[in-house]
């Protein structure tokens, strides 16, 4: 929320305005509400040094706090208990009002009292909870050391008295000093000024009624044109009937005119009455529009919002779908026709989970549920889709929930992206990295993950095989005949090897010419034989020169292994070329068994 901007006082005159005119509140104060020789009744001056600390900048603060205690200095001497109370009353003045300026300065941010709900009651707890309480021990303690009045009947009446008016006029006189009026007059239509004169002409005529007319106590009969005006002007008419009611009624009541006077006790008694009925009537509307803002500015910032998903939903090449917590879709945005090959309308009413693999679908569920569970995270899970015709496409889709005023989740919106060509080109990627780029064998790694899944599968009684080969005397090939020769010899090895193994079996290049080749649920007996059969494959020489003008033969080395389901894959590799190392120093062109 944006803060409200604090009025600037560089004037030297600003102070001695503060000054009069807490001067003259105060003295106001004491000369009508002072009924019983010891504190004021009535006492607004405090809230006009609120409002001017709440709405100004600190830097004005100690010229507009000196200010004010001179002029309660004064107030207090000429009309109130007199010299010998003028300077400590003085002081307990400014330190309720800077009570209330520091702790709503401390816990209201944007700095705006009225307005909004919790702003306002951090004012009535700063108020009445925390500065009065303290203020109105000390006040209570100087008024009964000089007057007749005793500390209990002063603390009620300073606690009272300085409460009702702070609570009745600090408000009001914050939207003043912070220009509200100003701006309603000069930003309200027409149409509504004059809705708002003839709503407070009428309710003048009945607070009229209601203390000089009625002859039945009817103090409940403005509260319904109060709500009324607060509904229909806002803060600025709410607080302009307050107004109204306190001039109208509190002149009735001080006359000893209107349904107030039937309470027993003092003028004081029922002055204190009436400003407890005037507070809760302010606070009554102030809560009211209160709301009311929130509620407005909810308003705007959902229509912003709302026009703001609409461009991009309807402008965007992703999918955009609004999704129930029941998984239904409410909304699908027109791009759905051209990504997933549906039309929007078609959608609206089906399950989402009808756009996915059936393969996908547990795990997309389970994306959906986890984002209505936590609200403030988004959420991404790949699927393949099912609507858009021939294979399935893999698509990717971010899930965010949507929340209700509760902050309960309330549906999910969910943006679906093609990612078809990104898994292809993945796809492409994972095939270079698991294969030997000149021989098409599976490379090191590949080959020794699928190693580690077979000793896993040995474990639970699988029996499997592990077969080592190193082509025989290859360094002489390359030294005779050249590397792009070797090259050409590698690559026909492993054409010859493939036909002689099962779909089941993998081949890998371990590196230069050196292979593994995992035999799948074979024993050692049928693995022997399988590396026999691979042996003779090899007899034929191996072309290398152009057109075949020149050909190799080719034996291979090899040491087979039954693989152990206790063991690691590093002992495996081990055994078996300790098994190839002795092939070699045999003659090659053999088969060695680990032993």
């Amino acid at each position: 929320m944006q803060r409200s901007a604090l009025r600037h006082s560089s004037s030297i005159f600003a102070p001695v305005v503060t000054g009069s005119v807490y001067f003259i509140v105060a003295t106001m104060a004491l000369l009508i509400s002072r009924f019983e020789g010891g504190l004021a009744f009535i006492w607004g001056a405090n809230a006009f040094l609120m409002a001017e600390l709440l709405t100004s900048r600190t830097r004005y603060w100690p010229r507009a706090i000196m200010a004010c205690a001179i002029a309660s200095t004064l107030a207090t001497a000429l009309f109130g208990m007199g010299p010998l109370a003028a300077i400590p009353m003085a002081a307990i003045n400014v330190v309720e009002s800077l009570i209330v300026a520091i702790i709503c300065r401390r816990f209201v941010p944007d700095r705006r009292i009225i307005g909004a709900i919790r702003p306002l009651v951090v004012f009535i707890i700063a108020l009445c909870g925390v500065a009065n309480v303290v203020a109105g021990v000390m006040a209570a303690a100087v008024a009964s050391f000089i007057t007749s009045v005793p500390f209990g009947a002063s603390w009620l009446q300073w606690y009272s008295g300085h409460v009702l008016g702070g609570l009745t006029f600090a408000p009001i006189l914050i939207l003043l000093l912070q220009g509200e009026c100003g701006r309603w007059l000069r930003d309200t239509p027409k149409r509504v000024k004059v809705e708002a004169i003839v709503l407070l002409a009428l309710f003048t005529l009945a607070i009229v009624h209601v203390f000089f007319w009625a002859s039945y106590p009817l103090l409940f009969a403005p509260l319904l044109p109060l709500v009324l005006i607060a509904f229909r002007t806002g803060q600025v008419g709410a607080a302009a009937s307050i107004i109204i009611l306190a001039v109208v009624g509190g002149a009735a009541t001080v006359q000893g005119l209107g349904p107030l006077n039937l309470v027993p006790g003092t003028v004081g008694a029922r002055v204190q009455y009436f400003q407890f009925y005037i507070a809760l009537s302010f606070l009554l509307s102030m809560l009211i529009t209160a709301e009311l803002n929130s509620r407005r500015r909810l308003f705007l910032m959902l229509h912003d919002s709302e026009a703001r998903y609409r461009a991009i939903a309807e402008h965007s090449g992703d999918v955009v779908l609004n999704i129930g917590v029941d998984g239904i879709i409410r909304y699908a945005s027109p791009s759905a026709a051209e990504q997933i090959g549906c039309a929007p309308d078609l959608l609206i009413g089906q399950s989402a989970a009808h756009l996915v693999d059936p393969k996908d679908r547990r795990i997309v569920i389970a994306t959906h549920r986890r984002a209505l569970a936590n609200p403030g995270v988004s959420h991404t899970v790949e699927f393949r889709s099912l609507l858009s015709g021939g294979d399935p496409q893999w698509c990717e889709m971010v899930s965010r929930a949507v929340v209700d005023e509760r902050g309960v989740a309330s549906g999910v919106v969910s943006m679906i992206r093609d990612m078809s060509r990104h898994k292809a080109r993945q796809q492409a990627l994972q095939d270079v990295a698991s294969h030997d780029s000149l021989t098409g064998a599976d490379s090191r790694g590949a080959f020794l993950e699928k190693l580690e899944a077979e000793i896993l599968r040995a474990r639970h009684g699988a029996r499997s095989c592990l077969l080592l080969i190193d082509i025989d005397h290859f360094k002489a090939v390359n030294d005779r005949y050249g590397h792009g020769a070797g090259d050409r010899v590698l690559s026909a090895f492993v054409e010859r090897l493939r036909p002689g193994l099962r779909g089941i079996d993998s081949i890998g290049r371990l590196g230069g010419e050196e292979f593994a080749i995992l035999l799948v649920d074979s024993d050692i007996d049928r693995a022997s034989m399988i590396c026999e059969r691979l042996r003779a494959r090899m007899v034929a020489p191996i072309p290398v020169g152009e057109a075949g003008s020149e050909a190799i033969s080719v034996t291979f080395s090899a040491g087979l292994v039954r693989l152990d389901g206790g063991s690691t894959r590093s002992a495996m590799l081990e055994a078996a070329d300790k098994a190839l190392y002795r092939a070699k120093h045999s003659g090659r062109n053999c088969l060695r068994l680990a032993a």
